[in-house]
């Protein structure tokens, strides 16, 4: 389904998609979302991508290999729950550290970071496995 059509919508479509999943997984801690549907939806977005132009310009688009991305996800979950131990409460238990910036406080903390670490988990996994089947179908 390489239509011209397509082929000309889909970097902007997965483009918004993209932005999209950012902002479903900064809008979790408080709404329905997070790491999750944030990676479902940005993978999507590669794999429609995939679909349109082929697996050469996702994988230059990724920049980095989809399993080292889902790697460097679940480590930074990991890092999320082993922050809580080295601060001697329980394993996975949030933690905020508050920066001043601009004479406002910005809020971080180890669930975000584990939210994060969610997201980058699922979108290299899920797009390792939709750019090796778009690979065997154009063989």
């Amino acid at each position: 389904m390489r239509t011209l059509i397509f082929r000309t919508v889909a970097p902007y479509l997965s483009s918004l998609m993209v932005l999209f999943s950012v902002f479903v997984l900064l809008r979790g801690h408080n709404e329905p979302g997070g790491g999750f549907i944030g990676g479902l939806i940005a993978a999507s977005a590669f794999a429609i991508y995939g679909i349109a132009c082929g697996v050469s310009p996702v994988r230059r688009a990724l920049f980095f290999h989809p399993m080292a991305i889902a790697g460097s996800g679940l480590m930074m979950a990991s890092i999320a729950g082993l922050v809580s131990i080295l601060a001697g409460v329980p394993f996975m238990t949030g933690l905020w550290v508050y920066i001043p910036i601009f004479g406002e406080e910005l809020a971080l903390s180890t669930v975000l970071l584990f939210d994060v670490g969610v997201y980058f988990v699922v979108v290299g996994a899920i797009t390792s496995i939709a750019l090796a089947l778009e690979e065997r179908a154009t063989d």
